[in-house]
């Protein structure tokens, strides 16, 4: 099952690249990244999808954006789900609700 599901996530990374360029696989990744974060953490019916493509469209079209979206997905890395709740709220609003 975890074989298949990194052969499923690096053809993902490959077929973003191709599509759109590296900048735009490393916002899917991040914004996917911190929407299944959100959904793991706060709301099991969350949806992971379209928060990734608001995030996405978000992050690709404003410098402060992406910068913003780095800063969170930094930020809630190496965190408990209450620790970034309470200490990375700066950095991911607007990312996520």
């Amino acid at each position: 099952m975890l074989k298949t599901m990194v052969r499923v996530g690096f053809a993902f990374v490959i077929a973003a690249a191709s599509l759109g360029g590296c900048s735009d696989a490393k916002n899917t990744i991040t914004c996917a990244e911190v929407c299944n974060r959100y959904q793991d953490c706060f709301n099991e019916d969350y949806d992971v999808s379209s928060c990734t493509d608001k995030c996405k469209s978000r992050a690709g079209s404003d410098d402060d954006k992406q910068s913003q979206l780095n800063q969170c997905e930094a930020c809630i890395d190496d965190k408990s789900c209450t620790a970034a709740a309470f200490s990375c709220a700066t950095e991911c609003v607007g990312i996520v609700p």
